[in-house]
């Protein structure tokens, strides 16, 4: 199973690079990037928060670290016409040297939408777009010319030139909906990705497994990963409403195994619960070591 960094980006560059250059030399697998210009609204929480946007520090990480892979987590739609996005992940991966995944999601933070004048439709029409734009992507980043006449986006002979070094570069999509969004993924992705427990993602890896019997598609060609919030020593915040794991490094390490268990191709760690400086290093390596042995 690999492991990967997810460092937030509400926190400064150096803060930022520090961790993805210690993933690189101590033996991570990756480093991921969320998309968001600001933190979500709800209680607790201060939207007013510095945060970097994440196709300029994934450029930045793909040049300045250079042996872990870099990704976005995830690419929201409705931010970026999906042929902006296919020339940027061109970009990306050429700078990193082949080392690149495009997470892309379909997009749904209300406060960013609200602030910036970008429309958010009603979940079909988001969706609907969200198909055409891995259409798209796909056109663009994997055959010589694009035309594309949909609802939402027209696109006529269009290059991307480079593209990625990459043959072809992952597409990974984040989804969780079991009505459509993991049908989708069967469609479309080279990885999936969503938030959850071990149980959770079993679960929902069935789903999608069924979604490619019904595609004629092996489900095996589709990685599966996940991330959860870690605390590697100490008591598990309350009243958060994201999965959380570990507390101690043996509890740690029991989730860890469940998730190898249930097939997780990729486990991604937030560093929102693992301090700063120093004390979040030490609580990388504990983690690496857990994974490792």
């Amino acid at each position: 199973m690999r492991i990967s960094i997810w460092p937030g980006a509400g926190q400064p560059w150096s803060d930022i690079v520090e961790a993805a250059r210690h993933a690189e030399v101590s033996g991570w697998d990756g480093v991921w990037i969320a998309d968001h210009f600001m933190p979500n609204a709800g209680p607790g929480r201060d939207v007013t928060a510095p945060t970097l946007e994440a196709g300029s520090l994934v450029a930045g990480l793909a040049a300045a670290v250079p042996r872990v892979r870099i990704g976005t987590l995830v690419y929201g739609n409705t931010y970026r016409h999906p042929a902006v996005v296919a020339n940027m992940a061109a970009t990306v991966d050429q700078i990193s040297g082949g080392r690149f995944t495009l997470g892309v999601g379909a997009g749904w933070q209300v406060n960013e939408h609200q602030q910036y004048g970008i429309d958010l439709p009603p979940t079909r029409q988001l969706l609907d777009r969200f198909v055409e734009a891995l259409q798209v992507l796909h056109g663009l980043l994997r055959t010589p010319k694009t035309t594309f006449d949909g609802e939402y986006y027209q696109l006529t002979d269009a290059l991307c030139e480079p593209k990625p070094i990459q043959d072809p570069l992952p597409i990974m999509i984040g989804a969780k909906g079991e009505k459509r969004m993991l049908g989708v993924v069967a469609e479309y992705a080279d990885q999936w990705n969503t938030w959850g427990l071990p149980e959770v993602i079993a679960h929902k890896s069935a789903v999608l497994d069924r979604f490619c019997a019904e595609r004629g598609r092996d489900p095996k060609s589709i990685a599966r990963t996940a991330q959860a919030l870690v605390v590697v020593d100490g008591p598990l915040p309350e009243g958060l409403p994201m999965p959380i794991i570990g507390g101690t490094p043996a509890k740690l390490a029991d989730a860890i195994a469940e998730y190898r268990a249930v097939g997780l191709d990729e486990l991604i760690i937030p560093d929102g619960l693992l301090g700063t400086g120093a004390e979040k290093l030490k609580h990388m390596d504990t983690i690496l070591s857990l994974v490792r042995a």
